[in-house]
C-alpha cells in the first residue's frame, strides 16, 4: 500500500482520534494563557507563535502522542514548516508517530449574519494546497460557525463549505468540512437538525471517489449523525469538543459510538509549560487515554 493508502485505511477505520494542534493567530493567546505563558512573556507574534510551537512539540515528543491512540493531528499553517529532531513535522508526525498529518487552511470567520459566520475569502487556497500536498499533508480543516437554527444561513455554511470541499479534493486531499454548531445557542438542537439535513443534501451531490470528513459539534441527541457516518462519501466523522471540558466531552461523546474525538482545547487541559516532563508526559497521557476511551 502507498502511504496515502495508509493513511486512508487509518483515518477510515484506525482506533483513537484526532488532535487539533492548529491553534491559530486568534487562539494562540488563549491557549498559551491556559498553558501557563502569559502575553508579557513575548514580545511579537513571532515569538508568540515560537512558543506554542514549542507547546505543539512537547505534545507531539510525549510518549502517549502516537498512532495507537491519536490516529491523526490538524496542524496550523506555520507548524508546516517546522521542524522536530530535524525532520518537517508532517514528515515526524507520519513516519516516527504514525499519526496522519492535516492541515487547517480557513483564515477565520466573518461576522455573524443570518446566525452563522462564513469562512473569509482564501485568495491563496490553491497555492497553499499545493505546497499542502507537496509536504505530505493528508488532508485538510476548514471550519465555519452556526449560531442560530437558521435554515437559510446553515444552507449558505454549508454550500460554501462543499465548495472549499471540492476545491481540496482537486488538489488530492480529504478535507475535515466543519460547521461548528455553538454549545450555547439556544436553539442548538434544532440547528443540528437542519445542519444534519443539508450535509446529507450536499453529501448525495459528491460522485465516487470524491471523499469527505465531517467535523460537528457532539450533538444534543445521541446517534444523530449515525446516517452521515453511515454515507458512501464519508471516511470518518469526528468531534469538536467546543468549549466542553475534557469530562463533558468524552462523557457526551461516548454516546455516540459512529463518532471519534478531535479535540484542541480538551487534549492540552490541565498542561503548564512549569510541568517537568515527566509530569507533563502523565497529564498528556491521562487526557489522551480518556478521548481514546470515549471514542472507541
Amino acid at each position: 500500500m502507498s502511504k496515502t493508502a495508509d493513511q486512508h485505511a487509518q483515518m477510515q477505520t484506525g482506533a483513537g482520534f484526532i488532535a487539533a494542534l492548529d491553534q491559530s493567530g486568534g487562539s494562540t493567546p488563549k491557549a498559551l494563557g491556559l498553558y501557563g505563558v502569559d502575553s508579557n512573556d513575548y514580545d511579537s507574534e513571532e515569538a508568540m507563535f515560537a512558543e506554542i510551537q514549542k507547546m505543539r512539540e512537547r505534545i507531539i515528543l510525549a510518549d502517549d502522542f502516537t498512532g495507537k491512540k491519536v490516529i491523526g493531528a490538524i496542524l496550523f499553517e506555520r507548524t508546516m514548516g517546522e521542524s522536530i529532531e530535524g525532520k518537517k513535522v508532517p514528515d515526524y508526525l507520519w513516519e516516527n508517530c504514525n499519526v496522519v498529518p492535516f492541515l487547517k487552511i480557513d483564515k477565520g470567520l466573518e461576522d455573524e449574519a443570518n446566525g452563522v459566520q462564513m469562512m473569509k475569502p482564501m485568495p491563496s487556497l490553491d497555492a497553499t494546497l499545493q505546497a499542502a500536498a507537496k509536504a505530505g499533508i493528508y488532508g485538510t480543516k476548514e471550519r465555519s460557525v452556526v449560531n442560530v437554527a437558521n435554515a437559510e444561513g446553515i444552507e449558505q455554511v454549508v454550500a460554501q463549505q462543499f465548495e472549499v470541499a471540492r476545491q481540496v479534493i482537486a488538489a488530492g486531499l480529504v478535507p475535515i468540512i466543519e460547521p461548528e454548531v455553538n454549545i450555547h445557542s439556544e436553539s442548538k438542537a434544532e440547528a443540528e437538525d437542519m445542519l444534519k439535513a443539508a450535509l446529507l443534501k450536499h453529501l448525495d451531490t459528491l460522485a465516487e471517489g470524491e471523499d469527505v470528513m465531517l467535523k460537528l459539534t457532539i450533538p444534543n441527541t445521541a446517534g444523530l449523525y449515525d446516517d452521515l457516518a453511515d454515507h458512501a462519501r464519508v471516511v470518518r466523522v469526528v468531534a469538536l469538543s467546543g468549549g466542553y471540558s475534557t469530562d463533558v466531552a468524552c462523557e457526551k461523546l461516548s454516546q455516540n459510538t459512529k463518532m471519534i474525538a478531535s479535540f484542541s482545547r480538551a487534549l492540552t487541559e490541565g498542561l503548564q509549560r512549569s510541568m517537568s516532563d515527566a509530569e507533563f508526559n502523565t497529564a498528556l497521557g491521562t487526557n489522551i487515554d480518556k478521548i481514546y476511551r470515549a471514542s472507541i
